[in-house]
Order: C-alpha cells, then structure tokens, then sequence
C-alpha cells in the first residue's frame, strides 16, 4: 500500500472521529437544555398550583382525547341539526304530496264539470238553432203579406236574424211588404251583419 493511501486513510478516519465528538456535544446539549425545560415546566406548574390553592397539585392543559371529545360532540351536534332539517324537509315534501293530490282532485272534478257544462250549452244551443230554423221555415212558408205584418212589429235586429236564414226571394218578399222606415232599418242591419268579419 502506498503512503498516499495511508494518509487519506488516516484523514478519513480522524474526520470520522471529529464528527462523532461534535455529534456528541450536540446531543448532550439538547439533552441538558430539554431536562432544565422540563425542570422549568414542573417548577412553573408547581407554582401555579399553589398559588391557586390545589396544594401542589401540576395544573393540567387540554389534552388531546379531551379535545376529541369535543370534536365529537360538536359533529354529533352537526348531525343532530341536519336530522332535523331532514325531517322537516320530509314534513314538507309530505304536505306537497298531499297538496298535489288534492289538487289534482278538484281539478279532474272541475273538468267533468265543464264537459258537463259544454254538453249542456251545446244541447241547449242546439235546441235554440233547431227552434230559430222550424220559426224561420214557419215565417217562410207564410204569405209574403201576413209575414211582413209580423216583421213590421218585431224588433229590427231580431227580424234581421230571421231573415238572414231564409233564401233571398222569401226574404225579399217579406221586405216588400214592410214600410219603407222598418225595411230600410232591417236592410241596413242585414248589410252590416258581416261587416267586422275579415277579408283576407
């Protein structure tokens, strides 16, 4: 082996050695500072408890299973709070339900009712179309003469209607016969039956 080999050998191992030595004063270090840290804690803690009657009794903070325990109450609090609102929520959707179903109750009531009242009106209109057609066929088939007689007496907007239905020659037979002022006014009605209906 050659000398060079054996002084680094020797400066490796005096450097393995030094490192140890300063490693060891560290660790004696922070072991005494951490003994007179906890000799200062007790110390401290001792003082407290006399001053404050417990007969020297160390003074104890939080702790942790302390601390979870209130964590726990706190989420048991939490879940308590959301059963309630969960159930009122319930509650409510329940009354909706409720409220729905009854709704749709009174409304397939209201729809019977209307196709009742629609069959009522439609029988009822039916009949009045069916009488106003047998009175214009009876107002028709009378002489021109005894027919105007009638349309002189009748309010001009009615005689309007039944002429309206009848076929022109019937009801110009009727107009002839009427005086001039009552067929003039039952003319101008007639001309404006139609007048608001649209053109295009």
């Amino acid at each position: 082996m050659n000398a060079v080999a054996r002084i680094a050998r020797r400066r490796t191992r005096r450097g393995r050695s030094t490192l140890s030595v300063v490693g060891g004063f560290l660790l004696g270090s922070a072991l005494l500072r951490l003994a007179m840290g906890a000799g200062d804690v007790v110390a401290q803690a001792a003082q407290a408890a006399d001053e404050s009657g417990q007969d020297g009794a160390v003074a104890e903070g939080p702790t942790p299973l302390s601390e979870g325990n209130k964590l726990l109450e706190a989420l048991a609090r939490r879940d308590a709070r959301i059963a309630e609102r969960e159930a009122a929520l319930d509650i409510r959707a329940q009354a909706l339900k409720l409220a729905e179903t009854e709704i749709e109750k009174r409304l397939d009531v209201l729809a019977e009712a209307e196709a009742k009242l629609r069959q009522t009106l439609d029988a009822a209109y039916g009949a009045s179309a069916r009488d106003v057609a047998q009175l214009t066929d009876v107002y028709a088939n009378m002489k021109p003469r005894e027919a105007a007689a009638l349309f002189a007496e009748m309010d001009p907007e009615f005689a309007a209607g039944f002429l309206a239905r009848m076929k022109p020659e019937q009801a110009a037979a009727i107009l002839a016969g009427l005086p001039p002022r009552n067929a003039y006014t039952i003319s101008v009605m007639l001309a404006g039956r139609n007048a608001d209906v649209p053109t295009e």
